[in-house]
C-alpha cells in the first residue's frame, strides 16, 4: 500500500495526463490531432532568433504591452501604420533580448547595478530619460515617478517603469558597443594627409576607345558548367526570401449611372430645405455626407473641398450656390457667417477646476495657437476675455491681424454602389471564378473570354499588403502562401471596394535562388567578360609595337579623345568608364597604356599631365570618415542578424 501511495502522489499527474490523452484519442479524430500538432510547430512561430523560437502568444503579449505604453504616453494606436510601428517595437525587443544583449555580453560588456543607479538617479543621466521627459528631468521628478509607481494599483505605472529601466539598460549596452567600433576606427595624421593628397590629385588623359557594340558574337559560348561554377562562387549573391508569383484580376466596385443619378437627386430634393433651414447642424446630419463645422475659412482654403465652392464663397453676393458636380460627388454651399478673424491667438490656459483660476492664469505661460476644431470661439473672443471650453479656462491676450473669413455649410452626397450594383460586380467575379474552376489554365482562358486583364506580381513577398493601387490585400497574400502552384482562388473581398481573384504561378522558397532562375543573368555576365577578353586581345594584336595614340586610332578605325582634370570622385569624371579611370589614375605619365577592359569598351590611353589641387580638405576627409563610421554602426545589427540566421515571420500573422 505504501508503494501504491508513493506512486499515486508522485506520478498521479503524469498518469492523469496519460489517461486524458488516451480518452482524447477515442474522442478526437486523427486529422484533428494532426491539426493541433501543426499549430504547435515552428510554422506557427512569429520568428526565430539565433535558434530561439518566438511564439505568436509571446509576440502578441509584447505588442499589447507597447500598445498600452503608447496610449499611456497620449498616442493611441490607431490605423495600420501605427499598428505596424508597434509590431516593429515588439520585434526589436526580441532582437535585443535574444541577440544583441547576449552578443554584447559575450564581447565583454556589462551594465552593473551601480551604473544603472547612476543612470536612473541623474548622476549620469541616460539619453533615454532625457528623450522620454523631453529634457525636463531632475532627481525630484524621478522620486515623484517612483512614488506614483508604488501607489498605482492597476499595474500600468509599474509596466511603464519596468520598460523605462529596460530601455535605459539596453541603451547603455548599445552606447558601449558602438563606442568600441567608433573608437577603433582611427585616422592618424599621416593617413589623413594621404587622403587629402590622393583626393586632390587630378590628371589629364588622351585615349582611344573601341566599343564592344550591341551585336551578338556567335563565337563566344558560355557553357552550363561555367554558369554553375560562377553560381557556386557567388552563391551569397543569390539569397532570397520566400515569395510567390501570381496573376490577379481586380473588379473595382464603382457606382453605376443609376447610383450617380440617385446621389444627384438626393441633393436636388433637399436643396430648397438646405437654403432655408435654421437648424443647419441637424439638417446636414440627416441629409449630407459632410457635417457642419464651425471653422472660419479664408480665401483659397476651400479649394481642398472644391474649387467651385471656394470660388463661389469668396465671389460677389455669395449666399446659396447652385449644385456643383465633382466626379461622382454633388455639392451645394451656403454662406452662414462672414467676419474679420485672425489666423491665431496668443492665450494662457488652465484647468477649470483649479481653486483660483485668476491666480493660476497669472502663473501660466502664454503661447500662440492656431484655429483648432472645437476651439474656434477663441478666434473671435475679445482681448483679455476669459472663456471656458472643454474643461479649460482660456484668456486671450493677443491676436494676429484679422482677415476676411467665412463660415459655410456644405450639402454633399457622393454616389455609392447600390446593392444591385454590388451584385452585378460579384456576378462578373463569380463568372471568372466558376470558369477557372480552381485551375490556372482555365483561369487564363476565362480571362481571354471575358475580356479581362490579369495583372502579374512576380516575387510577391509574404509582407505584401498592396496589389498595384489596391491596398489592404493581405488576404490575397495569405492565400498565395498557402496555395499550390496552378491553383486559383475563390472571390476575395477587399475593404468592400474590390473583388479579387488570384492564380498562383510560381513558388520561390526561402534560401538560395535556383541556378536555373538566374542562369540567363549569369550567362550575360560571363559573356561580357569573354567578349572583353576577346576584344582586348584583338586590340593588343593590332597595336603591337605602337607608341603613339594617333597610330592606334588609325589602326582601330576610330579617333583620339581627351579629358582634363579627372579624379576618382570629381564630377569632371562623369561619362568615363570607372575601370578606365582607376587604371589611368595610377598610370605612368607620357607612356602608352592598354588595352584596358572597361565596362563598355576597350581603352588605350596616355596620361599627359598631373596636378595637385586644394579642393579636398582635411574637414572633407574627416567628414567622410565620420560617414563611413556611421554606416558601419548602422550595419552592426543587420550583420548580427544575418550571422544568427534571424527569421522574421510576422508577415504571416498581420
Amino acid at each position: 500500500m505504501a508503494v501504491l501511495e508513493t506512486i499515486r502522489v508522485k506520478f498521479g499527474i503524469v498518469i492523469s495526463v496519460l489517461i486524458a490523452v488516451a480518452l482524447l484519442s477515442f474522442i478526437i479524430d486523427p486529422s484533428t490531432l494532426q491539426s493541433v500538432s501543426n499549430s504547435m510547430s515552428s510554422k506557427y512561430d512569429v520568428g526565430e532568433i539565433d535558434g530561439k523560437s518566438i511564439s505568436y502568444a509571446d509576440f502578441q503579449a509584447e505588442v499589447e504591452k507597447f500598445t498600452t505604453l503608447s496610449e499611456m504616453n497620449g498616442n493611441p494606436v490607431q490605423g495600420e501604420e501605427a499598428l505596424a510601428m508597434v509590431r516593429q517595437q515588439a520585434w526589436k525587443q526580441f532582437i535585443d533580448n535574444y541577440l544583441f544583449i547576449p552578443s554584447a555580453k559575450a564581447a565583454g560588456f556589462n551594465v552593473g547595478e551601480e551604473e544603472m543607479f547612476q543612470l536612473m538617479s541623474g548622476e549620469m543621466m541616460s539619453n533615454v530619460l532625457m528623450q522620454v521627459f523631453q529634457g525636463n528631468l531632475n532627481k525630484d521628478l524621478l522620486v515623484q515617478l517612483e512614488a506614483e509607481v508604488a501607489a498605482d494599483e492597476t499595474g500600468r505605472m509599474q509596466m511603464f517603469w519596468d520598460n523605462l529601466l529596460d530601455a535605459v539598460n539596453k541603451d547603455q549596452f548599445y552606447t558601449k558597443y558602438q563606442s568600441l567600433f567608433a573608437m577603433s576606427s582611427f585616422t592618424n595624421d599621416l593617413m589623413l594627409a594621404d587622403q587629402v593628397k590622393g583626393n586632390n590629385n587630378t590628371f589629364d588623359v588622351e585615349f582611344v576607345m573601341l566599343p564592344y557594340g550591341f551585336a551578338k558574337d556567335s563565337t563566344i559560348v558560355v557553357s552550363d558548367k561555367e554558369i554553375k561554377a560562377y553560381y557556386d562562387a557567388h552563391k551569397d549573391m543569390y539569397k532570397q526570401n520566400a515569395s510567390r508569383d501570381i496573376e490577379y484580376v481586380v473588379f473595382e466596385i464603382v457606382p453605376s449611372a443609376d447610383d450617380i443619378a440617385a446621389a444627384n437627386n438626393a441633393v436636388a430634393n433637399s436643396y430648397e430645405a438646405f437654403a432655408q433651414t435654421e437648424n443647419m447642424k441637424s439638417f446636414l446630419l440627416s441629409y449630407s455626407d459632410r457635417q457642419y463645422d464651425n471653422h472660419w475659412y479664408k480665401a483659397g482654403e476651400l479649394n481642398s473641398v472644391s474649387k467651385n465652392i471656394n470660388d463661389y464663397v469668396f465671389g460677389k453676393d455669395a449666399t446659396v450656390s447652385e449644385i456643383f458636380e465633382n466626379g461622382t460627388t454633388f455639392q451645394a454651399v451656403r454662406v452662414m457667417e462672414s467676419a474679420m478673424v485672425p489666423d491665431s491667438v496668443y492665450v494662457k490656459y488652465v484647468a477649470s477646476n483649479v481653486e483660483d483660476v485668476d491666480a493660476a492664469l497669472a502663473e501660466a505661460t502664454a503661447e500662440w495657437i492656431p484655429q483648432i476644431p472645437g476651439f474656434e470661439a477663441l478666434m473671435t473672443a475679445d482681448k483679455n476675455a476669459q472663456m471656458t471650453i472643454n474643461g479649460m479656462v482660456f484668456q486671450v491676450l493677443d491676436k494676429t491681424a484679422p482677415v476676411a473669413k467665412k463660415r459655410v455649410a456644405i450639402l454633399e452626397k457622393t454616389a455609392q454602389p447600390s446593392d444591385a450594383t454590388r451584385s452585378s460586380f460579384y456576378a462578373k467575379a463569380n463568372t471568372l471564378a466558376t470558369k477557372s474552376a480552381g485551375k490556372y489554365e482555365k483561369f487564363q482562358t476565362a480571362v481571354q473570354e471575358e475580356g479581362l486583364y490579369a495583372h502579374p506580381f512576380n516575387k510577391m513577398p509574404e509582407s505584401a499588403n498592396r496589389l498595384g493601387s489596391v491596398e489592404h490585400t493581405k488576404e490575397v497574400t495569405r492565400w498565395a502562401f498557402d496555395a499550390k502552384v496552378g491553383e486559383v482562388s475563390n472571390i476575395i473581398s477587399i475593404d468592400n471596394k474590390y473583388y479579387v481573384i488570384a492564380a498562383l504561378k510560381g513558388v520561390h522558397k526561402e534560401g538560395y535562388t535556383p541556378v536555373a532562375e538566374v542562369a540567363t543573368r549569369i550567362e550575360s555576365v560571363l559573356y561580357q567578360e569573354k567578349l572583353a577578353e576577346k576584344k582586348a586581345a584583338e586590340v593588343a594584336e593590332k597595336i603591337q609595337g605602337m607608341t603613339e595614340l594617333e597610330a592606334v586610332a588609325e589602326a582601330l578605325g576610330t579617333t583620339v579623345s581627351s579629358k582634363e582634370d579627372v579624379t576618382f570622385a570629381s564630377f569632371t569624371s562623369s561619362g568615363l568608364d570607372n575601370k578606365f579611370i582607376g587604371a589611368a589614375s595610377v598610370a605612368e605619365e607620357g607612356v602608352l597604356n592598354g588595352p584596358v577592359k572597361g565596362n563598355t569598351g576597350v581603352y588605350v590611353y596616355k596620361v599627359t599631365g598631373r596636378s595637385e589641387g586644394a579642393f579636398f580638405t582635411e574637414d572633407d576627409a574627416k567628414n567622410r570618415d565620420m560617414q563611413m563610421n556611421y554606416s558601419a554602426l548602422r550595419m552592426l545589427l543587420p550583420v548580427m542578424m544575418d550571422a544568427a540566421d534571424v527569421k522574421d515571420n510576422t508577415a504571416r500573422f498581420y
